[in-house]
């Protein structure tokens, strides 16, 4: 995926809302909650947890194959 301003603003307004983000990485959808999107010695990464476990992930900008920030319901 290319990241430009606008898709890289998409991921941080999600993280500093708590928003649901589907993405796909290395062929597998996840569905999650943005946690943060921080620099790391691995390159700069977006923290999320899964929703039903609350296990923390971490996905390097650079293998996300796409994304969505879904929007807030209710």
């Amino acid at each position: 995926m290319r990241w430009n301003a606008e898709r890289y603003d998409q991921l941080e307004h999600a993280a500093r809302n708590g928003l649901r983000v589907v993405l796909q990485r290395r062929g597998t959808e996840y569905i999650v909650i943005a946690g943060r999107v921080a620099n790391g010695p691995r390159g700069e990464a977006f923290h999320a947890r899964l929703p039903m476990t609350g296990e923390l992930m971490e996905f390097l900008l650079k293998e996300i194959e796409w994304f969505q920030v879904l929007r807030n319901e209710g």
